[in-house]
């Protein structure tokens, strides 16, 4: 009887072996069953399924370190190596079309079998644009809902962190190995997502950032999650592909619009016109996603926008002139009609109180 390091080393050496694919993995699992088979079936019996070639590889290929390598790390407090034959496998990653035969998770391995929605974006995301992550995937974590993103800047990151504060706490599905977090700057989230939330990989230890991964990585994402909702995305955004996949899979696509003027809310609107369901409150994608919690299956909506000041007050009559698309200062004081140094200094009140910020370029966005 092969005991459980013995069967685990042998799902290592299948994936661990440079230049055999995940197709031909599964198609040596179709043929032969477990890893141990696969070896014990002998390099004849394997050409059969995968040609000459890639048997040689697969049975002359000394893998034993990184196969080791990848034991000692399972064997670490809070990492797990699940295999597509582990019970904890996440079963809505078994739906896809090509589920990884392996998993390397750091975390909580049972928010993996919870359900989810996963919230992606812009890297570049605007001042509102990551307001509106943080403060959806708060209160949807609030509401139950384990929240799915890429840990990537911008709208990931924030969707990582509004998650944390919410019991449904958050997955991050990375496109780098397990023991490597890009980008650098995300490496204190990363720790956070670890000890409350789970990190997920496919991808073998030692893996640096490659730009093919990260496509890979968002149809995990797409897979997991029972919808995906999108804020601020280009047209061209990877975000967009996430989308695509989770339409693919049956999964509700959701968006968030924005400006017509901004880059930033194309995507957004491209999604909507071909069928995504417009959401401008945590209530639309539960009221979407049919999520029920307790009797009433109601979340308390996202935090009120302060209210205005006074209108005839100075900074009611910058909030006004800002509008809601970032503009320049130069704007402002045209249609404030405040000289430079009032306006600057209304703005500085303003920014302190958090109710505008300050973009590059020198430009401003109201908040809300």
């Amino acid at each position: 009887m092969i005991d459980d390091s013995a069967d685990l080393a042998a799902w290592l050496r299948l994936t661990l072996i440079p230049g055999v694919g995940p197709e031909k993995q599964r198609a040596l699992l179709a043929a032969f069953g477990l890893p141990e088979a696969v070896f014990a079936s002998g390099r004849r019996a394997v050409a059969g399924v995968v040609g000459e070639a890639l048997a040689a590889r697969l049975f002359d290929t000394d893998n034993a370190a990184a196969v080791q390598t990848a034991l000692a790390w399972a064997a670490e407090p809070g990492n797990t190596l699940l295999t597509l034959a582990d019970a904890q496998y996440p079963a809505a990653l078994l739906q896809t079309v090509d589920p990884p035969l392996l998993l390397y998770v750091k975390g909580n391995v049972a928010l993996l079998g919870r359900r989810a929605l996963a919230v992606v974006g812009s890297r570049s995301a605007t001042a509102q644009g990551i307001a509106n992550a943080e403060a959806f995937s708060r209160a949807l974590s609030e509401a139950g809902l384990t929240i799915v993103s890429g840990l990537a800047l911008g709208i990931d990151a924030a969707a990582h962190r509004g998650a944390l504060e919410g019991e449904g706490s958050t997955v991050a599905f990375i496109g780098t190995g397990a023991d490597r977090i890009y980008p650098a700057r995300n490496a204190p989230l990363a720790r956070r997502i670890a000890e409350a939330g789970v990190i997920v990989s496919e991808f073998p230890l030692g893996t640096p950032s490659v730009a093919h991964n990260f496509p890979r990585r968002n149809r995990l994402i797409a897979g997991l999650a029972q919808g995906v909702l999108v804020i601020e995305a280009a047209p061209a955004s990877g975000s967009l592909i996430t989308a695509r996949l989770a339409g693919e899979l049956g999964r509700e696509v959701l968006a968030i619009p924005g400006s017509i003027h901004s880059p930033l809310s194309k995507g957004c609107h491209q999604l909507i016109k071909q069928g995504a369901k417009l959401v401008e409150s945590a209530q639309d994608v539960l009221d979407e996603l049919r999520w029920q919690r307790g009797t009433a299956g109601v979340v308390a909506d996202l935090p009120a926008a302060p209210a205005n000041l006074a209108a005839s007050g100075p900074e009611a009559v910058v909030l006004a002139a800002l509008g809601f698309d970032p503009v320049d200062p130069d704007t402002v004081c045209t249609r404030s009609k405040l000289t430079p140094d009032a306006l600057f200094a209304i703005l500085l009140e303003l920014e302190l109180a958090g109710r505008v910020a300050r973009l590059p370029g020198g430009r401003f966005q109201r908040l809300h």
